[in-house]
């Protein structure tokens, strides 16, 4: 999928060339097709903290609970007096200051590092790191090129650099975007396995820099990657019927984020709680504007 390089650039492409193509698909028959899923728990959402740990050994990377309160806004970061009242934001990791991670934290809120690691992007300081050798086909959006994954030697240390400048700024987590480029016509033959690899090496790259880390859409491979990543966040399960491809997480405790952009909140928001989602209506181009299902 490439739907949330889709949102991002809805913003980019204003500043750069204009444009952005929506997504269109009719939402009337979700009910009718809404999986059997379990009943979520009836204890209320606990305070987003990081869970202790045994006396002189690392703490633990803090993990949202199945009930987290969010915002997504990647278009521009929010100054601090516009943050909101909810557990968990989640900004774009070059554009947010370490300031505004730490004003989130000073109201109990953890933050969420957005970082692409699937694709090149020409408008990002660390641009010139990536040799030709690595860029493929463009995704569909301007200046972004899909990356060669299997070339791990020379994306190895500009990812590593990218998720310390995280750590280095505060944040509590990481949403790695673009790693379902197996699925995608990149230029290069990559294969589910090849995507697992690198994905599994985010993972742990991240967490041994003591963040967690959410896996970024990728649903045909949710059963290979559950125990690497702590979270997953996702666009339009509903309206592309996917959701049940999402509840090994629930089923394992952790929590899923789940995004609508053309459904209206009644037609997936009692299916979301009843799921035990934390889904929000957004519009397309990820800004302030946020309607949240509980």
């Amino acid at each position: 999928m490439q739907r949330a390089r889709a949102f991002l650039w809805s913003t980019v492409v204003l500043l750069i060339c204009g444009g952005l193509v929506a997504c269109a698909e009719a939402g009337a028959n979700l009910a009718a097709n809404t999986p059997t899923v379990p009943s979520p728990p009836t204890t209320p959402p606990t305070t987003a903290t990081p869970p202790s740990s045994p006396s002189g050994s690392t703490p633990r990377p803090w993990s949202p609970p199945l009930v987290t309160s969010w915002q997504w806004q990647l278009s521009a970061p929010p100054t601090a007096s516009q943050l909101l009242s909810v557990h968990m934001y989640d900004v774009d990791g070059f554009g947010a200051p370490a300031s505004l991670v730490t004003a989130m934290h000073a109201q109990n809120t953890q933050a969420v590092c957005y970082i692409d690691a699937g694709t090149s992007e020409n408008w990002r300081p660390d641009t010139g790191s990536f040799p030709a050798s690595v860029l493929g086909a463009n995704n569909g959006w301007p200046g972004e090129q899909w990356l060669d994954i299997r070339q791990l030697s020379i994306l190895g240390p500009i990812m590593t650099a990218r998720f310390q400048m995280c750590k280095d700024k505060g944040f509590d987590a990481v949403e790695p975007d673009n790693i379902d480029g197996y699925s995608n016509n990149t230029g290069f033959p990559l294969t589910a396995q090849e995507q697992l690899t690198y994905n599994q090496w985010i993972a742990q790259t991240v967490h041994s820099l003591g963040l967690s880390v959410a896996l970024k859409n990728d649903v045909d491979q949710v059963g290979d990657l559950l125990s690497y990543f702590d979270f997953v966040i996702d666009e339009q399960c509903f309206e592309f019927s996917e959701c049940d491809q999402l509840l090994p997480f629930i089923n394992a405790n952790k929590a899923v984020f789940e995004v609508e952009y053309n459904l209206d909140p009644s037609q997936f928001c009692p299916q979301a709680k009843a799921m035990n989602f934390n889904s929000l209506k957004k519009d397309l181009a990820l800004d302030a504007t946020r309607t949240a299902c509980r």
